[in-house]
C-alpha cells in the first residue's frame, strides 16, 4: 500500500506512539517559532511563555475567528432572530472594590502545604494521603472479594469486584476503573507512597493491599511528602490573586492586583454599556484579554500558566429564558471547536453533576480535549444566574436592574458566560493539527514528513511562493506574485535550497498551499499550486492565485 501511495504522490500516514508526542510538539513549537520559553537566556520564569511569528499569528488567527463568529456575525439565536453582541477592552488593573464584591479577595486561594525537605508544594485538595491496608487473601478462582476501598465515604465503603485468577493486569484495571485515569500502576512492595496521580494495588505473597488516597479530612504537620516523605507544613492559604502597588508610596492603601478573570471588568460596565449601546435584552457583551493567576504548581506546558489570555462572553437575558440560552451557547460553541478542526474524539461535551456546581451557578458544561498530557477543558458554559450583578449592585449601591418598556418589568438579569482560553485553544489546536506521514521527495523517495495540518482560517501562513530556482526571472515572477498575494493574505517568499526544502519547512509550519514558479511560467504564465495535505498539485494561471487561495480558505 505504501509503494502504491507512493506512485500516486500521496503521503502514507506514519503511527506515532502516543508517549512522547507532547515532547515532539514542544520540540517543533520552539524550533518553528510558535512558543518560546518566557526570559529563557536568562533561564526562564516558571508559567510565562512567549510567542513567537508564527505563534502570534496563530493566535491572532484564533481571536479574530472567535471575535467575527460571536460579536461581529454571530449565528441566529434559538428563535431565529439576530443576536445582539458587543464588546469592552477593560483594563487590567480594577478597583480593589470590584474583586471585594465578586468574592475574589476573601475566596479565591487554595490552601497550600510545603515539604520542608524536598520544598514540593502540593494543594491540599490535590495532595495525595497514602494508607495501606489489608483487603483479603488471595481468593479461589472466581470467587468475590473486595478490592476497592472507596476513601471518599466515612466509614470507607467497599465495592466487591470479581477476579478470575486475580493477577497485575486485572488489578490494574480494577484501580483505572477506580480512579477513571491511565496514569494508574500495580506495583510490588513500593519504596515510598505514590506519586500524585496515581495509586496502587499491591501484591505481596498471599495478600492483596490497596494503597489508597485518603481524601478525608485535612493534612496535618508532621505528615509526610509523598514525594520524598519528608515532613510537610501545615496547610496555609495561598491567594490565587497577583498582587501590584499603584502610586508613590507603597503600602495596604496602594495594593491592586492583576485581574484574574476578564468576567468582572463586563459586569462593572454592564451599566455604561446598557446605556450608551441602548441594547435590549437578550443581548451579550465579548471581551479578549489578558489575565493572571499565581497558580502553584504551573503545568502542562502552556496549558497552566500564570499569565494567560481568555475569550469571554457575558450573556444577558431573562431570568426565564436562562436555560434556553444556556443550552444554544453550550451547544453553539462545542460546534465552533468541531467547525474549526477539532473533529477527533478526543473532543467532548461534559455536563456538571450537581455537587460540581460553583455556589452561583444553577448549570455548567465543560467543552473538553484529550491532550497528550490528559482531558482538560477548553470553555467552559455557566449558567452564572443573577449572582455577579447583584453582587456589585449590593457593594457599590449603584442600579444595576434592567427596566423593559415593552413589558414594564423590572429585573436583575441572569448571564450565561461562555468562557475560553486563548491560549488552551491554541495548544488544542496545535495538537490536532501535528501530525507525521512518509511523502515522496523530488526524486520519489518516501520520506518522513512533520506537517501541521491546520483549519486553513488558523494557519499562521496561507501561501507561501517560491520561484524553482533563483536565474531565468524566476525570482522576479515570484517576487511580483507574492507582493499581489501579500497585500491580502499571511504570505511567505522563500528562494534558499531545494524546493522540496522548502516545501517540507511549509508543512511544519501549516502552510495549506505553496505556489511554485518554474520554466512554464515564462511560456504561459501558468504557476504550480501544492496543497499541504493531499500533496496534489495543478497549474493555474498566475493572475488567478489570489482567488484560487481565497476561495480554498
Amino acid at each position: 500500500m505504501a509503494n502504491e501511495r507512493a506512485a500516486q504522490g500521496g503521503p502514507v500516514r506514519v503511527r506515532m506512539d502516543g508517549q512522547d508526542r507532547m515532547e515532539r510538539i514542544v520540540s517543533l513549537a520552539k524550533r518553528r517559532g510558535f512558543i518560546f520559553p518566557s526570559s529563557e537566556i536568562y533561564g526562564g520564569i516558571n508559567g510565562f511563555w512567549d510567542y513567537g511569528p508564527l505563534g502570534v499569528e496563530l493566535k491572532r488567527n484564533i481571536k479574530d475567528a472567535w471575535w467575527h463568529d460571536t460579536v461581529r456575525c454571530p449565528p441566529p439565536g434559538p428563535d431565529g432572530k439576530p443576536i445582539e453582541m458587543v464588546g469592552l477592552d477593560c483594563s487590567i488593573i480594577m478597583n480593589p472594590k470590584v474583586w471585594e464584591a465578586s468574592g475574589h479577595l476573601a475566596g479565591f486561594t487554595d490552601p497550600r502545604i510545603d515539604c520542608k525537605q524536598c520544598k514540593a508544594r502540593f494543594r491540599e485538595d490535590q495532595l495525595l494521603r497514602p494508607f495501606l491496608k489489608v483487603l483479603t487473601s488471595l481468593p479461589e478462582s472466581g470467587q468475590m472479594f473486595d478490592a476497592m476501598n472507596l476513601v471518599t465515604s466515612d466509614p470507607p465503603q467497599t465495592i466487591p469486584v470479581l477476579v478470575d485468577q486475580p493477577n497485575r493486569e486485572e488489578l490494574q484495571s480494577v484501580v483505572r476503573q477506580f480512579l477513571n485515569s491511565k496514569r494508574a500502576k500495580v506495583i510490588e512492595r513500593p519504596q515510598a507512597p505514590p506519586v500524585m496521580g496515581s495509586a496502587f494495588f499491591v501484591v505481596d505473597g498471599q495478600k492483596v493491599f490497596f494503597l489508597g488516597l485518603d481524601l478525608a479530612g485535612t493534612v496535618q504537620a508532621g505528615e509526610l511528602c509523598p514525594l520524598c516523605r519528608g515532613e510537610l507544613t501545615e496547610a496555609r492559604d495561598f491567594s490565587l490573586m497577583l498582587a501590584t502597588n499603584i502610586g508613590a508610596m507603597q503600602d495596604s492603601a496602594s495594593t491592586a492586583y492583576l485581574r484574574p478573570e476578564t468576567a468582572q471588568g463586563i459586569f462593572a460596565n454592564y451599566r455604561n454599556v446598557l446605556d450608551t449601546s441602548r441594547l435590549k435584552i437578550p443581548f451579550g457583551i465579548a471581551q479578549i484579554g489578558k489575565a493572571f493567576r499565581n497558580e502553584i504548581n504551573p503545568r502542562n506546558y502552556t496549558f497552566r500558566s500564570r499569565e494567560f489570555e481568555q475569550m469571554e462572553i457575558e450573556f444577558f437575558c431573562h431570568p426565564s429564558d436562562a436555560d434556553t440560552w444556556y443550552e444554544y451557547w453550550r451547544d453553539s460553541r462545542f460546534q465552533w471547536y468541531v467547525q474549526h478542526g477539532l473533529k477527533s474524539d478526543k473532543l467532548r461535551l461534559r455536563n456538571h453533576e450537581e455537587d460540581e456546581l460553583a455556589h452561583y451557578a444553577a448549570s455548567c458544561a465543560d467543552i473538553e480535549y484529550e491532550f497528550p498530557f490528559g482531558t482538560s477543558e477548553l470553555e467552559g458554559i455557566a449558567n452564572r444566574t443573577d449572582f455577579d450583578l447583584k453582587q456589585h449592585q449590593e457593594a457599590s449601591d449603584r442600579d444595576l436592574t434592567y427596566f423593559d418598556d415593552e413589558t414594564k418589568e423590572r429585573y436583575i438579569p441572569h448571564v450565561i458566560e461562555p468562557s475560553g482560553g486563548v491560549d488552551r485553544a491554541a495548544l488544542a489546536f496545535l495538537c490536532e493539527a501535528y501530525d507525521e506521514d512518509e511523502a515522496p521527495d523530488d526524486k520519489g523517495v518516501m520520506r518522513k514528513r512533520t506537517v501541521l495540518r491546520f483549519h486553513p482560517r488558523f494557519a499562521p501562513i496561507k501561501v507561501a511562493v517560491f520561484p524553482l530556482v533563483r536565474k531565468d526571472g524566476m525570482p522576479e515572477k515570484a517576487r511580483a506574485i507574492y507582493a499581489r498575494v501579500r497585500a491580502s493574505l499571511a504570505s511567505f517568499y522563500d528562494e534558499k535550497g531545494a524546493v522540496g526544502r522548502r516545501y517540507r519547512r511549509q508543512d511544519e509550519a501549516g502552510t495549506p498551499f505553496c505556489i511554485t514558479v518554474d520554466g512554464q511560467t515564462l511560456e504561459d504564465r501558468t504557476v504550480t499550486v501544492r496543497d499541504r495535505d493531499s500533496l496534489a498539485q495543478e497549474r493555474i494561471a498566475a493572475d488567478e492565485v489570489l482567488d484560487y487561495v481565497r476561495g480554498r480558505l
